[in-house]
């Protein structure tokens, strides 16, 4: 069991699916956007609940259109799935599962730096050779 919650704290897209079948919780279907109802169906959590968290945790933030309507990204439905496993699976407090969140953000944000530096790198060498 601890290891299904460790699964839960990453970020993996897999590893969020496999934690999801373990709790009950059905597949995100490929689509685009979400509505709220949808997303409480596939983190069996009520619509007010969904709107306080988007209070509460700033990774939280489904798109908004026509008549303040919430539109959920896949991203987002992981997002809530990992914020419910922080705190009825793991037991964690809002503010113990916001700091949680907060310090997965770093990891997550170096390694898109170092892809983007990466990338940098090989369009210069590609810019040296072609300006020979």
């Amino acid at each position: 069991m601890d290891s299904d919650r460790r699964v839960a704290t990453g970020a993996s897209a897999a590893g969020a699916e496999a934690l999801a079948q373990n709790y009950g919780l059905p597949p995100i279907p490929g689509k685009r956007y979400f509505s709220i109802g949808e997303v409480s169906e596939l983190c069996a959590v009520k619509p007010h609940v969904l709107r306080y968290w988007e209070r509460e945790f700033p990774q939280l933030r489904p798109v908004k259109r026509r008549g303040n309507r919430r539109y959920y990204q896949h991203r987002d439905v992981l997002v809530v799935r990992r914020i419910r496993e922080l705190l009825y699976g793991q037991g964690f407090t809002i503010g113990g599962a916001r700091q949680r969140m907060r310090e997965s953000e770093p990891s997550d944000t170096t390694s898109s730096q170092q892809a983007i530096r990466d990338l940098r790198a090989d369009l210069e060498g590609l810019l040296a050779e072609l300006e020979r």
